[in-house]
This record gives C-alpha cells, sequence and structure tokens, in this order.
C-alpha cells in the first residue's frame, strides 16, 4: 500500500515540514511513502470558467495533474497543515480550487481509484483547537468531495517553530500507528 504525506506550507524547513518528516518516516514501516510540500509544485489560480463542469478537465495546464497523478497513486493521504489565519495557507486552498474537475458535485467528473484513506494533522501557534478544527473542516471537506474517506485527524497546539515538534514527537508517532 502506499501513502502520500503533503506539506500543507509553503515552508520547506518549518514546523509543517518537521512534522510531515515524522509521519512519513512513522509510515514507511508500513507502507511505501512519497513526500511532497504543496510549493514544489506549480499552479495556477481557478479561473471560475466551469468548462470543467462539461468535460471534466481544467482549460489550465500545469502541475495540479502531477499532484493528482500522485493522489492517485495514494491509499492513504496524510495532510500536514499549519494555521494560516484560522484556515489552511492560500497556496494550498488554491490548489483545493483547482481540485474542481474531480468534484463529485457535478457530472461529469474526473475521479481518483476509489477506496482511499484521508487523514489530518493540523497545528498552530496559539492554545485554542479552535483553529485546528477548522483546518480538519476545511481539509475533510476536500476530501469528501474527491470521495475519500476520512478516517483520523490530529491537532497540535502551541507549535510556533520546528523546534516546538520535538515534544511532540510521541503523539505525532502515536497517531501514525492508527494509520
Amino acid at each position: 500500500m502506499n501513502a502520500l504525506v503533503i506539506n500543507c506550507s509553503p515552508v520547506r524547513d518549518g514546523a509543517t515540514e518537521e512534522i510531515s518528516k515524522i509521519v512519513s518516516v512513522c509510515l514507511a514501516a508500513r507502507y511505501g511513502v512519497r513526500s511532497i510540500c504543496i510549493d514544489d509544485f506549480r499552479f495556477h489560480f481557478c479561473k471560475g470558467c466551469r468548462v470543467c463542469h462539461k468535460t471534466a478537465q481544467c482549460v489550465q495546464r500545469d502541475d495540479v495533474e502531477k499532484i493528482m497523478d500522485l493522489l492517485d497513486w495514494a491509499e492513504m493521504i496524510v495532510s500536514v497543515s499549519p494555521s494560516y489565519w484560522a484556515d489552511v495557507p492560500g497556496q494550498f486552498k488554491a490548489f483545493i480550487d483547482r481540485c474542481t474537475p474531480w468534484c463529485n458535485t457535478h457530472e461529469p467528473h474526473a475521479a481518483l481509484r476509489p477506496g482511499k484513506k484521508g487523514y489530518v494533522v493540523a497545528l498552530r501557534t496559539g492554545t485554542s483547537m479552535r483553529e485546528c478544527q477548522h483546518i480538519f473542516d476545511t481539509i475533510e471537506h476536500f476530501y469528501g468531495h474527491l470521495e475519500i474517506a476520512c478516517c483520523g485527524r490530529l491537532g497540535l497546539c502551541s507549535v510556533e517553530n520546528r523546534d516546538d515538534v520535538a515534544d511532540r514527537k510521541d503523539e505525532i508517532m502515536a497517531f501514525c500507528d492508527g494509520i
């Protein structure tokens, strides 16, 4: 089985990347793992043209297809997202918007292979779990429209930088044991 770990942050050396690495290492003991950073890909904002509602394809040609190929490859997807003003980073939201051709709310639509499981790790610098909840809702909503079953979530508060992750490693590893 294959797992895809997505660093939803544009920061390649911060706390989100550190958590993504821990998740990847934990899962690699049991699965084939690929890890990506959303900022490794170049894509444009959705134009809102709705052509994909008729054709199941976006009129734009960029790296969204590469990410979707990786989502199709994996049986398990783990999205690791920091809180940017109580939501996912704009780069990841722009990617979500571009997934409309795969959205199950219109016909025709493209589709991923069935049977996928999705997991979410949300982190924030503050102490309230409320922002993590919003991130869970955003990503699980996205998963739902791609017909990825939501199977688990982990919220991590008081994580401001990569040094803060060391104190949470056992918690992250325990979460991975359930995947």
